[in-house]
């Protein structure tokens, strides 16, 4: 047993160590201002990266920011002024509700219908977990 134990040493000698980096990034709201309206430029790239339904991202974000929100192509037009840091807010806000495991912390997740109810299926660790937050 003692050849195995010097053996398991080297190799933990030459091993490099990898930092972790976490590879889930959320994507900053590119947004301009137009009269009163504010316009999310690439909001199909939030909603791909985020793999959700661009309706209920859209549906969250009115609700949350109280105002109607409209789907033209790739991006979104919010009938309002809002800063950038208010829309990252409550992007971040969705993501922590909708996309991350609450289990494992991971975002290889999936929103599953169930009986009238929503719920959060991890596709890493299989955990299931309802979710708080009610979206009409």
């Amino acid at each position: 047993m003692g050849d195995y134990e010097k053996l398991l040493d080297t190799a933990y000698k030459n091993v490099k160590k990898v930092d972790s980096v976490e590879r889930f990034e959320i994507p900053k709201a590119k947004s301009m201002i137009e009269g009163s309206k504010t316009i999310i430029t690439n909001f199909s790239q939030i909603f791909s990266t985020l793999r959700r339904d661009p309706l209920h991202l859209a549906k969250y974000l009115s609700r949350e920011l109280a105002t109607p929100v409209n789907i033209e192509k790739d991006r979104a037009i919010l009938n309002r002024k809002l800063s950038p840091a208010t829309i990252d807010g409550k992007i971040a806000e969705y993501v922590k509700e909708f996309v991350i495991c609450p289990e494992c912390k991971k975002p290889d997740t999936e929103l599953l219908k169930d009986k009238g109810f929503l719920f959060i299926h991890c596709l890493a660790c299989g955990a299931k977990h309802s979710v708080r937050v009610k979206i009409h």
